[in-house]
């Protein structure tokens, strides 16, 4: 299992354009210290992005059945074309993103969305972290 300073660094390995994909999922909380990286990243991507991911691996029909994933390095880092439904706009996802270290990640609000919806046991307890970082820390918006 890599750990968040290797998947970080193949992330940064592919070359992304920077302003056509972001960090989703569970991925957001790492580089605000609030939970290392466990074993993948997820990535929503458009435009150049896609294009380049698709060149790396084929695209596959996401589990949900909307949109495509490319999955990379086992599976250690896994783009797709949308999100969990049509409800997720990535452009809007992708656009309002916070920057770190020279890579975006969802905002923690939408991240706090999103595990709502999904509705399970990890869900939970990543939301309370989360909302425990936001009381400390004042907003998403760094």
């Amino acid at each position: 299992m890599l750990n968040s300073k290797e998947l970080i660094s193949l992330l940064k390995s592919l070359k992304l354009p920077k302003n056509d994909f972001a960090i989703f999922g569970s991925g957001p909380m790492y580089p605000r210290g609030i939970k290392e990286l466990n074993s993948d990243i997820d990535l929503i991507a458009r435009g150049e992005a896609w294009e380049r991911a698709k060149t790396l691996n084929n695209a596959e029909i996401k589990p949900s059945g909307t949109g495509y994933v490319v999955k990379l390095f086992d599976g250690a880092i896994e783009i797709f074309s949308s999100w969990t439904s049509e409800d997720w706009d990535i452009n809007e996802l992708i656009d309002t993103a916070d920057e770190f270290d020279g890579i975006k990640y969802v905002t923690l609000d939408n991240v706090i969305k999103w595990k709502k919806q999904m509705a399970r046991e990890k869900d939970f307890e990543h939301i309370r972290l989360i909302e425990e970082y936001l009381k400390e820390n004042g907003s998403s918006s760094e």
